[in-house]
Order: C-alpha cells, then structure tokens, then sequence
C-alpha cells in the first residue's frame, strides 16, 4: 500500500505510467489502423484488378461490335444497291410493255404513249399484287435466245410483223 501510496504522491510517476498507459493504447489503436488500411488495400487492388479485366472484355466487345456495324452498313448499301437494280428494272419494263403497245396503235405519239405507259403500269401493278401471272417470268424463258414454241422463235417483246402475223392467224381461225 505503500507503494501506491508514494506512486500516487509522486506526481513525476504518475504521469509517466499515465503516458505509459495511453501510448500502448495510442500503438493498439495504430496496429488495428494499420490492419484495416492493409484490408483496404486489397479490396482495392481486387477492384482495380476485376475493373481492368471488365474494361479489356467491354473494348473486345466494342471492337467486334465496330466490325459487325461496319458488315451490316455494308450489306445494307448492298441491299440499297440490289433495290435500284430492281427499281430500274421495274421501269425499264414499263417502258417496254409502253413501247409494245405504241407499236401496236401509234397515231398520235403523245397521248397514245402516255396511255400506253400507264396500262403498262397499271399491268405491272396487277401482276406485283398477285392478280395476273407475270410476264416477266415468262420472257425470261422465251426470249430471242433461239427457242421456238411449234416451231416459231418466240421474242420477249413482239415485233410488229409478230402482232399482224397473229392477228392473221385469229382472223383465219375466226373465218374457218
């Protein structure tokens, strides 16, 4: 008790194991910071690490997706070009279909061009919707590359000397 005594009248000694007391307390407290900081650290890196790993996937990704855009525009141009092709097409028989019927019954060139042009269309149009069997399938198979049909050359588009040969032909059948 003596002891405790002298320790608690000396104030020199009190203080120094007060000092004592709180600087293991200070060190504790320094090694559970130090300890959280290292755990901290980790989660750290582990993030950077799997952020980094994501990061490469998603420019991979990026990159393919770049290459499968530029694949699709350039098959769409494609299709866009496939489609003028059509579009040509499709007029370029009008206009033929129009010449045919001018050839057939051309008195005054103007009008009867444009009425020829729009039963043309108007064919056409029919023949698009699924109303006639369309002539195109058919002058496809029977044009002037030498097939004949009962012996004849059949023309994808007949001539005039074609049209009055048949029309003599249905006049004899007609008169017989």
């Amino acid at each position: 008790m003596e002891t405790l005594k002298t320790i608690f009248t000396n104030w020199f000694l009190l203080g120094f194991l007060l000092g004592f007391f709180l600087c293991i307390l200070s060190l504790v407290a320094h090694s559970k910071t130090k300890r959280e900081l290292k755990r901290l650290k980790g989660h750290l890196s582990d993030k950077l690490e799997i952020e980094a790993e994501k990061m490469s996937e998603m420019k991979e990704k990026i990159d393919e997706l770049k290459v499968e855009n530029e694949n699709l525009r350039m098959k769409i141009n494609a299709g866009r070009v496939q489609d003028d092709y059509q579009a040509l097409e499709r007029e370029l028989e009008i206009y033929a279909r129009a010449e045919k019927g001018m050839v057939v019954n051309a008195p005054g060139f103007a009008q009867a061009w444009e009425k020829a042009k729009e039963s043309a269309l108007g064919e056409l149009e029919s023949e698009e919707s699924g109303k006639s069997l369309p002539r195109r399938i058919f002058k496809k198979f029977f044009s002037k590359g030498g097939q004949t049909v009962d012996g004849e050359v059949v023309e994808a588009l007949p001539s005039e000397s074609t049209l009055s040969k048949d029309k003599e032909k249905e006049t004899a059948n007609s008169e017989s």
